[in-house]
């Protein structure tokens, strides 16, 4: 009796070379750093992992989905976590995964805070909380207000990897899912200092006429 093709067969030749390689969640992530931020210049994405990995460039979402694929592509479990921020700030996505139990996460973003966790945390709760101080705005205001439960893209089963539409429902999914607040009623927060402030507007991507360019970074 034949066996039945697996949706890894349906990867073109170049992805599945990618997958294969990037076996664990530190190596996807040393991938996705090494990918560009993708600004929508013309207009707003949420770009399949296919797609993603053509333009080569992605967002927080796109690359916690190409995570989330090829965590899936070796047999793990594909999660995604979203952190909802207040109306002053952007929401963001990461990729969690876990090891000897601990939870721990892929992460794409331009800025300082909000990158790859260590498989340390207990709880995803730990691990959301580990990003609650250096969710700053631009005006020194800590917006991370609620978190998700880890979101299983099980339910799609294969076909979102490859699909050349935008994967908008999955962000939609994602942000009607079962969320947890994180301040208590009527808690008042400090500002952060304007130090602080700056620290974390620092980044690593800029954008230019020309695309997406990564800044010089001084060797200490």
């Amino acid at each position: 009796m034949q066996n039945k093709p697996s949706w890894r067969d349906a990867l073109k030749p170049k992805e599945r070379t990618i997958f294969a390689r990037l076996n664990t969640p530190v190596k996807i992530q040393d991938y996705l750093d090494g990918l560009a931020i993708n600004f929508d210049a013309d207009d707003d994405t949420c770009s399949s992992p296919s797609v993603a990995m053509r333009r080569k460039t992605v967002h927080c979402i796109e690359a916690a989905l190409i995570a989330a694929s090829i965590m899936k592509f070796h047999g793990q479990a594909a999660w995604l976590l979203d952190l909802k921020a207040n109306s002053h700030d952007y929401d963001h996505v990461m990729c969690l995964f876990k090891v000897g139990g601990k939870w721990g996460a892929i992460s794409k973003t331009r800025y300082l805070a909000l990158r790859y966790r260590e498989p340390i945390y207990a709880t995803v709760r730990e691990l959301a909380m580990s990003c609650f101080h250096e969710y700053i705005n631009q005006q020194g205001e800590k917006t991370l207000r609620s978190y998700s439960a880890p979101f299983s893209m099980s339910r799609y089963g294969h076909d979102w990897t490859f699909s050349q539409e935008n994967l908008w429902h999955v962000a939609d999914d994602l942000d009607k899912s079962r969320h947890f607040n994180i301040l208590p009623k009527g808690h008042k927060l400090r500002k952060a200092s304007k130090f602080e402030a700056w620290a974390s507007e620092n980044t690593e991507w800029v954008e230019t006429r020309t695309g997406p360019k990564r800044r010089k970074m001084r060797v200490w």
